[in-house]
């Protein structure tokens, strides 16, 4: 008999899966995040950062923590937290889905949801988010996950990118993701070109906030990615080339995955298919694509449905 022993034991090992129609003749294959226990691969970074703070006794075993966040790390740091026992206090916005911010909230986090602009993602917001969380953290000794700062998620990202190279049996030329942290994108190439130099790794970013191509910020609706600044984790070389697809192109993308590949899955995931597809113009026909389902569609049923 083989029994786990908890909810976390079961965040990682997800599936790897070609596109059939959206892809046309191009072999793209999506992983899917959404897989994992609240349906997102923020599941492995959350797990990475308090399992390492616990290591080091950074968080002690009566410790809480706290962190600002679009919804999906919240959630799966809520998640992690009501296994582990540890009071977390999020702060988030109603520029982000409500179903994420009620699942954090379900799962037993302290909200302070701040008020957005038109409910667009901006960098004011992101940074008004940030002295929340420092406030807090400062009020009630919290340990502070801090994601766009915190290096420990690396390790995480980098189990993953192992996982892509297995399950593609080494038969890999190209990795797309988009930008959040920049831990997911940095923790996979590397070790992606850790396995072979020659995979070309691409970053994806709002075309309404096109920063890291050296663009103006901006405001967009694509949950989780694009801060509106320069994140600290970004480094220039960890991409060779980097597409910015618009809110409407992301959106338009997410449902074709719904209605031609029965995916569902947010806009990011959108974004990543669209990017992926103009790599495969500028490669060979038979290159193989990689890139990422970063979470399940359920977590914006309102706002997709709308």
């Amino acid at each position: 008999m083989t029994v786990t022993q908890t909810i976390l034991q079961s965040i990682g090992n997800t599936s790897l899966l070609p596109l059939r129609r959206v892809a046309g003749g191009a072999r793209i294959l999506l992983k899917l995040e959404s897989e994992n226990p609240t349906g997102s691969m923020k599941d492995r970074m959350a797990l990475a950062m308090i399992e390492a703070a616990e290591a080091d006794g950074r968080l002690r075993p009566d410790g809480s923590v706290a962190e600002y966040t679009g919804g999906s790390t919240g959630v799966s740091l809520a998640l992690v937290c009501a296994v582990k026992n540890y009071p977390l206090h999020i702060v988030t916005s109603d520029a982000f889905a409500r179903e994420k911010i009620d699942h954090m909230r379900l799962l037993g986090a302290e909200l302070t949801v701040l008020a957005s602009n038109g409910g667009r993602m901006t960098e004011k917001l992101t940074r008004d988010m940030i002295a929340a969380a420092h406030e807090i953290v400062e009020r009630h000794g919290c340990f502070w996950t801090d994601q766009l700062n915190n290096t420990d998620q690396l390790r995480a990202y980098r189990k993953m990118g192992d996982e892509i190279w297995m399950q593609t049996g080494g038969q890999i030329d190209a990795f797309v993701q988009c930008v959040g942290t920049a831990g997911s994108l940095r923790g996979i190439g590397d070790s992606l070109r850790g396995h072979n130099p020659r995979i070309r790794i691409a970053a994806v970013e709002p075309g309404e906030s096109p920063v890291l191509s050296g663009g103006r910020t901006g405001a967009h609706k694509i949950d989780g990615v694009g801060a509106g600044f320069v994140v600290p984790l970004w480094r220039a070389n960890v991409a060779d080339q980097i597409f910015a697809v618009s809110t409407e192109e992301a959106t338009a993308m997410t449902l074709r995955l719904a209605r031609e590949e029965g995916l569902f899955a947010g806009t990011s995931t959108g974004a990543n298919v669209v990017a992926a597809l103009r790599l495969a113009e500028q490669m060979d026909d038979d290159a193989t694509i990689v890139t990422v389902m970063c979470d399940t569609g359920m977590k914006y049923l309102k706002s997709l449905a709308a």
